[in-house]
């Protein structure tokens, strides 16, 4: 009793003392004792029609006369808190992925919101508004990686929808975390819906694909952040959607989002989409399917868009004026926008919420460090080790170290990143793992240009006597990326018009390998890359992504034993884009390995380790379902190696029962560790939905009665899986 007491008192208290209380008249939507709709109906009763317009746009302007301060609702933590100085930053997207660990993902993202919190209430004392700021973060980007020409596919979690799903659950729960009254902060499901480049033509370009491909594919991770993962934020996309841009598309915003799935969030335009409505730009193409501003507008609030990243709302006013849209209308999007706020506590006292007592000390403290670089470890995949080239020996006694990337900071943090307060290069991780050793560093190259013999001859002299040459190359987020004014080999506006690695770095492998010296070669990439020249002639090949700020020591670490590597790859490697439909193409055949009949040059899921592991046996609890029954898989996993590690097991279907359908999917899968000589018993629950194809004549998903395989194994290689029969009655 004397606590509730002690707690109205409070409230009570904080309420009387809050800045900007009117003295004429209690400001109720300033009252935490009221119920959220009942602030909302009198902050709203309170609002000319032009501070409600100016309330939708990403920049809130401050309502003096009712203490509201400035708010932009722009800000990013694709893999750290991003743009605003310093923060830890994690392993690009597409490497947290890689660790095919949605534990380890969670507690990522629950990282990166605590830093969030500390700054963001950091900024609130110095009266800091602006953009960068807030709590409403516009992470993840969940688009299917369809084709590894896009630039911004290092951003996503690959091609698989189960694996972007778990991943982008995980990383939702993590940033708006578990109080029942305060979200931490607010994660967005970006780009709403069926958005995966090219980057050069996103303003206008069309997509229309097929019902399966939409539902089987491109939406299975959007409803998941909807359903399971509780998102309050979902950005709606650059391009068309059948003919009507995202942003103000019925189908995808009122049909699907919002009545299908019953979103009752807030939905923000990516920046500038609500332009590429009507405006007419000689530099770049748009979709122009409405006459003007006030019409593009309306038409994208009528559709549930809530917030621009633009100016065009501005026109809203006079869209009203003229019939267009009525002020009842925004006032929907109004109530979404304003509860987002109340649930993130910017109303309340900083006592009421929890997450204010966050210190700004946790900012890239040591812990934070300390899991970039378990993130960093986690994800690196080790593509190729002839002989057991790797793990080298901590002896050796001169190690050269080349390649355009080996002393890189800036590539090692992608895009949408922070700034730490350190950071480790693959060199200087090098050099602290092997004090006592030589080591040769030769840039050799950049990353694209011509190529010059002497150059490249001339590099070779310096490092040609070293016991082991390490290449660290690849590429850079310099090259691939969102809409870049880049044009050069391979490179194209932020995608790519090859997979090849560039001539003038695979020409220097080429002499670093004439040397007869071994050569281990670091890639760096956000994408899958051709190497076939490498798989076929150099010793080992890791795949260390751009790794963040710990990512150096990660990768020596690998290279000298000290982690075995278990990073699996969240992408199919293919051997050339022959291998690929037309970029343009959206239709999945012939795409991931869903769909893919060619061999390629490394599958998804594919990773190598130092160790062995057996599947040594394996069992369902029932061989003959119901279409309502769940089944359980278990299977006995041995570490049979001498060396402790990591095993992804994974888990697809193969559906015979639906011929349309992928040729096997991923289900389940799960990171265990082994310790050498070790066995494990794992299992994995698969519910009725694992089982759905989509009917084709009736649109919808169904559970077909039939025989089915689950597959299970280290790689989705058919030839590195066991498979075990059931059938659905």
């Amino acid at each position: 009793m004397r606590k509730s007491i002690l707690i109205s008192a409070i409230v009570t208290f904080s309420f009387l003392a809050l800045p900007g209380r009117s003295q004429t008249q209690d400001l109720l939507f300033r009252n935490p004792a009221l119920s959220t709709e009942k602030r909302i109906d009198d902050l709203l009763g309170r609002l000319t029609l032009e501070e409600k317009v100016m309330q939708m746009m990403d920049k809130t302007p401050a309502i003096d006369r009712l203490g509201i301060p400035v708010y932009n609702w722009w800000n990013e933590a694709l893999h750290g808190v991003a743009r605003t100085g310093l923060a830890t930053v994690f392993p690009q997207a597409i490497a947290l992925a890689a660790t095919f660990d949605e534990t380890a993902m969670f507690e990522t993202f629950s990282v990166i919101s605590d830093e969030a919190r500390a700054k963001y209430h950091n900024y609130q004392k110095g009266k800091q508004f602006d953009r960068y700021k807030g709590l409403t973060f516009w992470t993840p980007n969940i688009n299917i990686f369809r084709d590894p020409r896009w630039g911004r596919g290092m951003e996503t979690y690959g091609e698989d929808p189960y694996l972007t799903e778990k991943m982008g659950v995980a990383a939702v729960k993590g940033l708006q975390g578990d109080d029942p009254k305060y979200f931490k902060s607010f994660a967005c499901a970006k780009h709403f819906a069926v958005h995966s480049g090219p980057e050069s033509n996103r303003h206008s370009f069309n997509v229309s694909v097929s019902n399966r491909d939409l539902w089987q594919t491109y939406l299975p991770a959007f409803e998941a952040l909807v359903k399971e993962g509780n998102v309050q934020q979902v950005m709606c996309a650059y391009n068309r959607f059948e003919d009507k841009p995202c942003c103000g598309s019925d189908k995808l915003l009122v049909d699907i989002l919002r009545n299908n799935w019953g979103y009752k969030g807030i939905v923000v335009s990516d920046c500038g989409a609500i332009d590429d409505f009507y405006q007419k730009d000689p530099r770049t193409k748009r979709h122009e399917t409405h006459p003007d501003a006030q019409t593009a507008s309306a038409d994208a609030v009528l559709n549930g868009t809530d917030v621009e990243c633009g100016s065009s709302y501005k026109s809203l006013i006079d869209a009203v004026q003229k019939g267009l849209i009525k002020e009842s209308q925004i006032d929907v999007s109004l109530r979404r926008l304003f509860k987002g706020r109340f649930d993130l506590g910017m109303f309340d006292p900083d006592e009421m919420v929890k997450w204010s007592k966050i210190p700004y000390s946790v900012v890239d403290c040591q812990a934070h460090q300390d899991k970039a670089l378990k993130m960093a470890r986690e994800s690196m995949v080790l593509l190729k080790n002839k002989n057991n080239t790797l793990p080298l020996s901590k002896k050796i006694k001169t190690i050269a170290v080349v390649g355009p990337n080996a002393n890189d900071s800036i590539m090692l943090w992608a895009n949408y990143n922070g700034f730490p307060s350190k950071t480790t290069t693959i060199l200087q991780g090098i050099k602290n793992k092997l004090p006592n050793s030589t080591i040769i560093y030769e840039k050799g190259c950049r990353h694209t240009g011509e190529v010059n013999a002497d150059s490249l001859n001339l590099a070779v002299s310096k490092v040609k006597n070293a016991d082991v040459i390490l290449f660290v190359g690849g590429i850079s987020p310099r090259l691939e990326g969102e809409e870049m004014r880049v044009t050069v080999e391979g490179f194209k506006g932020g995608d790519r018009t090859n997979i090849e690695i560039p001539t003038v770095q695979k020409e220097l492998v080429k002499v670093l390998k004439a040397t007869g010296k071994p050569v281990v070669y670091v890639l760096c990439t956000g994408s899958a890359l051709a190497l076939n020249w490498e798989e076929e002639n150099v010793d080992a090949i890791l795949n260390a992504w751009y790794g963040g700020e710990a990512a150096g020591t990660a990768v020596a670490d690998i290279l000298f034993g000290d982690y075995n590597p278990a990073g699996r790859l969240p992408v199919t490697f293919y051997k050339s884009i022959d291998q690929l439909p037309a970029f343009e193409d959206y239709s999945m055949k012939g795409r991931t390995y869903r769909y893919m009949t060619e061999k390629p040059l490394y599958p998804f899921g594919f990773g190598l380790s130092y160790t062995k592991f057996a599947y040594k046996s394996a069992g369902l609890s029932k061989s003959v379902i119901c279409k309502t029954d769940s089944v359980k898989l278990s299977i006995e996993l041995q570490n049979n190696g001498k060396r402790d590690g990591d095993e992804v097991v994974q888990v697809y279907l193969r559906n015979s029962n639906d011929p349309n359908g992928p040729l096997k999917a991923l289900k389940s899968f799960k990171r265990v560790s082994l310790k050498a000589g070790e066995s494990k018993k794992v299992s994995f629950g698969l519910a009725p939905v694992a089982f759905n194809s989509f009917n084709d004549q009736s649109q919808k998903f169904e559970i077909l009665p039939g025989k089915y395989e689950l597959l299970y194994g280290g790689s989705s290689d058919d030839q590195s899986l066991k498979k075990i029969g059931f059938e659905i009655q």
